[in-house]
């Protein structure tokens, strides 16, 4: 299980920084370097990309796999901060309504609101085997 979230880890890192390169150099009217668009959205995702972890690592718990216990507070915090993370991106998403690359981070908030989704996912997976192991 480690190995699958440290191989995911790597794969969201290896897709959002090309293609946070590739906004700045494909539109050629943009200012060069971290807009407070990019700015904001690049916070979304990285906590998003941490709660993702705790929510993997919760799960993982849950299953008997890594440490004790059953993982209720890892997901509960997944939950409530996956939430936010969804939120904000979402403020994000129809503040900055232009496409992607003009530098305003719509492809990194749309980043986070996929992470903030994958770790609530996690987490309810969770919390019904913790459930299910309480009866």
């Amino acid at each position: 299980m480690k190995m699958k979230l440290v191989s995911f880890v790597i794969l969201c890192a290896f897709l959002l920084v090309p293609t946070l390169a590739s906004a700045e150099v494909t539109n050629s009217n943009i200012g060069y370097g971290l807009t407070p668009g990019r700015l904001w959205a690049t916070m979304d995702a990285v906590v998003g990309l941490i709660i993702a972890i705790i929510a993997g690592l919760s799960l993982a718990r849950s299953a008997g796999r890594f440490g004790t216990g059953s993982g209720r507070r890892g997901a509960i915090l997944a939950i409530v901060v996956g939430l936010i993370v969804i939120a904000y991106a979402g403020v994000h998403v129809t503040i900055y309504p232009s496409g992607p690359g003009t530098g305003d981070g719509r492809l990194g908030a749309i980043f986070a609101i996929v992470l903030g989704l994958t770790s609530m996912i996690l987490a309810g997976i969770t919390l019904r085997r913790s459930r299910r192991r309480a009866d």
